[in-house]
This record gives structure tokens, sequence and C-alpha cells, in this order.
């Protein structure tokens, strides 16, 4: 039978947090195998809730396993999957006259952490920098065609999943062609995922550094919220917060992240003391952290109409590859699609 769970709804909802369109939730259907002296089926009349004796246990491990699984790089998979699905490029009956022909497009699959050295963190900012430097027009005697490279059938799908780049479209797309076809990319959605990644795995190198506040914020509390500072003093260490106790329900914040300096401190504070009493543990300052980081990469990325050569068209479709959930921004907008063969066959009636 279904079952509802806040904990468990907690744990996937914020495994998915970075990958999914604003206003979609995850559908899934969760197997766990538990000892049944474990699980409580008796909390609700109608059964349609359980409780777990260990409920931090089954939280902390449902996140991790949807997180580890979601940060995979899968563009080649997706890639494959598209060109196992496409079928016989001439097969299936011709579209009556005026009916509108219906394409296989293959989008890429539902999309964390590293950890980036000193010379990766400065390749990575190198590489945001280059990205906002202005390309020389192209020369009024410059051929109207270029050629491929003559690498790109010695190259294997592993190697080059994406492919490698043929034109850019009206300043927005990014044509590729590889093995199965067409890939078409939106070059700031995917730049943007890029560089988000990159600043999370800065960051989480780094740690969450705290800034002293220059006037201290006394916040009134319950006792049991302020007996969550003794017992989880290092969770508020690790969020970047500097968090004293005043009196027996009298809490005082004295630093926080440096990212979130301008913050509500009072709100911060109340937020995280609210996934304690319910969860055991708050991801709230991460969530405030990266939003931030992805607000920094909406705008550090490339834009519309920006003019990029074949090289820095190949450079995007190789560090879409390399990069974690890179099938969608940080807002759950999809990266790039895939139009196989057989797609574009049967939009031209190939083979009738």
């Amino acid at each position: 039978r279904m079952v509802r769970d806040k904990l468990v709804a907690h744990a996937v909802r914020q495994a998915y947090q970075d990958v999914l369109y604003h206003g979609r939730h995850p559908a899934y259907v969760l197997f766990l195998d538990l000892d049944p002296a474990l699980v409580d089926v008796n909390v609700h009349p109608t059964k349609h809730e359980v409780r777990f004796r260990e409920s931090r246990l089954v939280h902390d491990f449902l996140f991790r396993t949807l997180h580890q699984v979601l940060a995979e790089r899968v563009v080649d998979a997706a890639v494959a999957d598209g060109a196992a699905g496409s079928g016989d490029p001439v097969g299936g009956p011709l579209p009556a006259a005026g009916e509108a022909v219906q394409t296989a497009v293959t989008r890429p699959p539902t999309q964390g952490a590293m950890r980036l050295g000193v010379a990766e963190q400065r390749s990575a900012y190198r590489l945001a920098r280059e990205w906002q430097q202005p390309v020389a027009p192209a020369h009024a005697d410059a051929p109207a065609a270029q050629t491929l490279p003559a690498a790109v059938d010695d190259v294997s799908d592993e190697e080059a999943p994406l492919g490698f780049a043929i034109a850019q479209l009206h300043g927005v797309f990014v044509l590729a062609q590889n093995r199965q076809g067409l890939v078409v990319v939106d070059m700031h959605a995917a730049h943007e995922r890029i560089t988000y990644e990159a600043f999370k795995r800065a960051r989480e190198g780094e740690g969450i550094k705290a800034q002293p506040l220059l006037v201290p914020v006394s916040v009134a509390v319950s006792r049991r919220e302020a007996d969550l500072l003794d017992s989880h003093a290092e969770v508020f260490s690790e969020l970047g917060m500097e968090v004293g106790r005043l009196g027996t329900e009298q809490l005082v914040v004295r630093a926080l992240p440096a990212l979130l300096r301008d913050a509500d401190a009072e709100r911060l504070l109340r937020d995280v003391l609210a996934d304690l009493v319910v969860h055991g543990s708050s991801t709230r300052i991460l969530e405030h952290v990266n939003d931030v980081l992805g607000t920094m990469a909406c705008h550090g990325s490339v834009r519309a109409n920006r003019r990029l050569g074949l090289a820095e068209m190949n450079a995007l479709l190789r560090d879409i590859e390399r990069t974690e959930r890179s099938g969608q921004c940080n807002h759950g907008r999809p990266t790039w699609v895939q139009m196989d063969m057989a797609a574009l066959d049967r939009l031209f009636l190939r083979g009738r």
C-alpha cells in the first residue's frame, strides 16, 4: 500500500533540489530491506504512515544514495540510449498529408560532491573568465562553411559522446554532430551548470567560511530549541554559524556564513532549529549558499548572442561530458538534447 513519510519525502526532495525544474517533484517507488523490528507500521489508524526506529540513519542513507547517483556523469549512457531506442531509420508508416511528423528526441536524464585542488580551482576560474572575453569577428573572406576536424571520425563515443561542434544557431544553441546524429546544446544553460558545479567544488574544498557580525543578534527560543545548540554544536560550526547560549530560552548569533552575511540572522537560525527538531540535521544553510552560488553562476555564464568559435564550442561539449548533473542547469532546464538519424530521416521521409 502507499504510505506517507515526511522523513523519506525530505531526503528525496533534498537530493533532487539541484536538478528538478521549479514546481516539479520526483515520482518514485522506494524499496528498503529492513529488519521489521526497526519499522513501526501502527502509528496511523489507516496505516498510511510508518515510523523508522533509526530515522536519521534512513534519511541520510536515502539522501547520500540519491545524491551520488544523480551526480554521476551519464552523458555517454544517455546518448547510447537514444541510439538504441531509435529503431529502423525508415521503419513505420508514413504520416498522412498535413500531419505533423513526430520525432524521437532524447533528453539527458535528470541528474554532489568533488574536491578541486589549487590548480583545478585556477583552471575553473580561468575558464569562467575566458568565456567572457570577446571573440574577434570572423574575417570577411572567411569561408561560409567550416570543415570538421578529421579527428572526429577517429574519436570513439566513449571519448566524445556529444560529438563535435559544427555551428552556432542564433547565438543561443550549439549544434554538434556525433555518431548518433545531431546534438543541440543550450549554451547558457550548459555553461551555467558547469560554472555552478565548479563553484560548489571550490566551496566544498575550502569549507563554509564564517564572518563575524558587527552586532550580534539575540533570539528568543523555546527551551527545547536552546538545548539543540548543546547537542548539535558541530552542526552550527560546519554550517559557518557561531551561536551561543545566553540563558535557558535565549540564543545569540555572533557569526554567519560569509556568503550569507546580509541574510536575516534570526530567520536563518530558526530555519536551522526547525530542521533539527524535525529531521535531526539541517541542510538549510547549504541550500542558501547554493542559491547564492547559483546566482553567481548564472551571471557568470556565457550569454545569448555571445559568438563562439569551434574550439570554444568543442571545449563546452567536453566540459559538459566531464561535469556532474550536466543534463540540467541548476534551475532544472535541460542543457542538451539528442536527435538521432532515424528521427531526422523521418522528418524528411527519407527511404520511402
